[in-house]
């Protein structure tokens, strides 16, 4: 049996442990992920212990909570707090979502927080999504028209044209389903990734673009369309409850039906 070690400066080891105040009778721990690549010193994970009686309900509320009390030194993306921009994407206690719409109460024991998975990571619980936003620009993720458009009202849509698009449009983007693919973790520089493909999709599905066909000939590729293969991890992880998986097998569909 083979056996793999990561590299010595990659190890993670423990860090430092935070303890609450006195007094509070409702203690969380929290295990977060800690590296600062300015420190020349390895990854860590600092436990904070939280009084859950003095926090909000959900994961980002702990995390604003030591920052704003514990240790200004961690860093995480957050915007929103309600589920609209994707920036507070994370793995919480093993798997990717957003930590604004992840109740602590959900998780049993001690909560484990850790960067999106096999992301570059520039600082603590921030990934570099330059590959990842990249590759969606490619897509191309705006309507394409020859016609022109009508001159006193906007490109109209029947009900059940619109209807094609739910299911797409919800995506913020946060790239938990592409982070979470084992597919686009070995070949994420060539295969565009669940989050990518949905959004290309997306205008696939609109009845008021009329670039289909040039758009389906740049997936037609070995690896950035069919490298996917059906794991479905993304959808399971999809902290919108979309379906990315079926999104890229009508992508797959709509390549066969055009032969």
């Amino acid at each position: 049996m083979a056996e793999f070690t990561l590299p010595a400066n990659s190890k993670v080891r423990k860090g430092k442990t935070h303890a609450a105040a006195t007094g509070g009778k409702n203690i969380r721990k929290f295990h977060v992920y800690r590296w600062d690549q300015d420190s020349g010193e390895n990854p860590r994970t600092d436990t904070y212990e939280v009084d859950l009686d003095d926090c909000g309900p959900m994961v980002l509320d702990a995390l604003i909570k030591i920052k704003d009390e514990v240790d200004a030194t961690l860093t995480f993306r957050r915007s929103c707090r309600e589920g609209v921009c994707g920036s507070c994407a994370m793995n919480i206690d093993g798997t990717n979502s957003l930590a604004c719409t992840s109740f602590i109460d959900e998780v049993k024991g001690d909560v484990k927080i850790n960067p999106l998975p096999h992301m570059p990571v520039i600082k603590d619980l921030v990934p570099d999504l330059t590959n990842a936003y990249a590759q969606y620009t490619s897509s191309q993720p705006w309507l394409k028209s020859e016609s022109a458009p009508p001159p006193d009202k906007e490109r109209l849509q029947s009900p059940e044209e619109r209807a094609k698009l739910d299911g797409l449009w919800e995506c913020v983007l946060c790239f938990c389903c592409s982070t979470s693919c084992p597919s686009y973790w070995w070949n994420g520089d060539r295969y565009l990734g669940p989050a990518t493909l949905l959004q290309s999709y997306r205008w696939l599905a609109d009845s008021r673009d009329e670039h289909t066909g040039e758009r389906l000939d740049a997936l037609e590729d070995p690896f950035r369309l069919y490298r996917c293969h059906t794991i479905m991890n993304c959808t399971n992880t999809c902290p919108k409850h979309l379906n990315p998986g079926k999104a890229i097998g009508e992508i797959k569909k709509m390549m066969v039906e055009r032969r």
